[in-house]
């Protein structure tokens, strides 16, 4: 039995800007890396230690979804949950990226 998966608000909304950002020029496109994007996100809640840890960030973890989003999340040991802290777009200012 796998760890369940939630979101966070933050998630919800970096995913929803992710996915507007690209529908302007292409829905299609848009939609299928919406989808890929949350299946990528359930599919840690059956495999939570694929991806890697973060440095300084105890207890966080990274997971690229090519090409340029990053799935940042954490562990809860009890109960067994993954949080989906954010979905980043790599293009932008790191510097930026806040996951409190």
């Amino acid at each position: 039995m796998g760890h369940a998966v939630i979101f966070s608000a933050q998630a919800g909304r970096d995913l929803e800007a992710i996915v507007s950002f690209i529908a302007r020029h292409n829905p299609a496109a848009a939609e299928r890396l919406g989808n890929s994007l949350v299946d990528r996100a359930l599919m840690l809640g059956k495999l939570p230690r694929l991806g890697a840890p973060v440095s300084r960030r105890p207890g966080v973890c990274r997971f690229v979804q090519k090409p340029w989003v990053v799935i940042y999340y954490q562990i809860e040991a009890s109960p067994d949950v993954v949080e989906i802290l954010r979905f980043w777009d790599a293009r932008q200012d790191p510097g930026t990226l806040r996951l409190s």
